[in-house]
């Protein structure tokens, strides 16, 4: 691998954009990066969903690290069953536990069943990783986030009682993703903060 810069490819959750959203605020914050766009159709469809990221990551020259959230991870956890180009490493935080029923206002098991979401992958992921786990999540129990990490093989790091990790828990800027991305990333590479 030569030495450039890495290039942050975000993986939105299904709510896509979100202007106060942390996502939106690292993005803003780095020099390189890349959001996957949101979908115009077909939006609870975890195939279109890959398909996005796929494309944004096979537009990207040189090293990529992605991070994601909520059902940004499951979009990634699926695309690296059959991703087609290797990439760095990945943040994966809260993600939401699309096998068991979500809250009010987000979409029902079924829907996500006709999505194509589950069940969520449970092999090892082909690229270092990090967990961001919640304490008090209320997309998924924090022992079934703790199996998931363990069966992709990534780091779980606890960050607390942050809920969702979203502006309806109280964020927009979350600094420890620029440390997290950062234990990620080679000493040879930057990503300029």
């Amino acid at each position: 691998m030569t030495e450039s810069t890495v290039t942050v490819v975000i993986v939105p959750g299904l709510r896509d954009h979100v202007a106060e959203h942390w996502q939106t605020f690292l993005a803003d914050k780095l020099d390189n990066t890349v959001t996957v766009p949101p979908l115009e159709h077909d939006k609870l469809s975890r195939v279109a969903r890959v398909a996005a990221l796929d494309e944004v990551v096979n537009s990207v020259d040189g090293p990529v690290v992605l991070v994601a959230h909520s059902a940004g991870v499951m979009t990634t956890v699926h695309w690296a069953q059959e991703a087609t180009r290797r990439i760095e490493g990945a943040l994966l935080a809260t993600p939401a536990d699309v096998e068991n029923p979500l809250p009010q206002g987000y979409p029902t098991t079924d829907d996500l069943e006709r999505g194509g979401w589950n069940p969520i992958p449970r092999r090892q992921l082909p690229f270092p990783s990090i967990v961001a786990a919640s304490t008090n999540d209320p997309l998924a129990d924090p022992r079934r986030v703790a199996d998931m990490a363990q069966a992709w093989g990534s780091r779980l790091v606890s960050v607390g009682a942050v809920g969702h990790l979203n502006p309806a828990a109280g964020y927009g800027p979350w600094p420890m993703a620029e440390q997290l991305l950062g234990d990620l990333i080679d000493a040879r590479q930057q990503v300029v903060l």
